[in-house]
């Protein structure tokens, strides 16, 4: 195995070959199974998504959630718009770690520091004209590699063209809302 920074490059363009090759191999569907629990806290449960129109089973995750004591929770874990932020900062490290191995880019240390404001009076419904959301978003990257200020360059160009939260937090994403009552007894 011809690793770097953990990755197997071999296995990386054997992936990207097949993928190529059969493009259903790259369709995935992912799931998360959220249930409150009391008060503002909840728990979201991952455990399987599928490939190419086949169910994979794998370990199973719990993710909690709650909100700061200023915002009426009891801060046992971050909330939602913190955990965005995590995920965003998992993305881009699977991001440059993967890269910078196809790229021969050795990578010495790797370090996200991610930032966003919200303001409560959209979620409260206080004020429309404020958007419930993130109003922007901060991401510093800190990259200690084996590399010149060019390759770095080239490298954050691909990442950042290629991750699936920056796209998603960059462009709008079709959602579609459910809801189903439970029956009375």
């Amino acid at each position: 195995m011809s690793a770097t920074n953990g990755v197997d490059v071999e296995a990386l363009g054997e992936a990207i070959d097949a993928i190529s090759a059969e493009p259903a191999a790259g369709e995935f569907t992912f799931r998360a199974e959220t249930e409150w629990e009391d008060a503002l806290r909840c728990v979201t449960t991952i455990d399987e998504f599928d490939q190419a129109g086949e169910r994979v089973s794998t370990r199973e995750f719990h993710i909690e959630g709650d909100e700061p004591e200023e915002i009426l929770g009891e801060r046992t874990a971050p909330n939602a718009v913190e955990l965005l932020l995590a995920a965003l900062g998992s993305c881009l490290s699977v991001g440059y770690a993967a890269n910078a191995a196809a790229m021969g880019i050795e990578l010495e240390e790797l370090q996200f520091e991610m930032e966003g404001d919200v303001d409560l009076r959209g979620f409260l419904g206080i004020d429309e004209d404020v958007r419930p959301g993130y109003e922007g978003i901060t991401c510093t990257a800190y990259v200690d590699a084996n590399a010149s200020e060019e390759d770095l360059a080239e490298l954050r160009e691909r990442v950042e063209a290629t991750s699936p939260l920056i796209d998603s937090i960059r462009n709008t994403v079709p959602l579609e809302t459910n809801m189903v009552l439970a029956s009375r007894h």
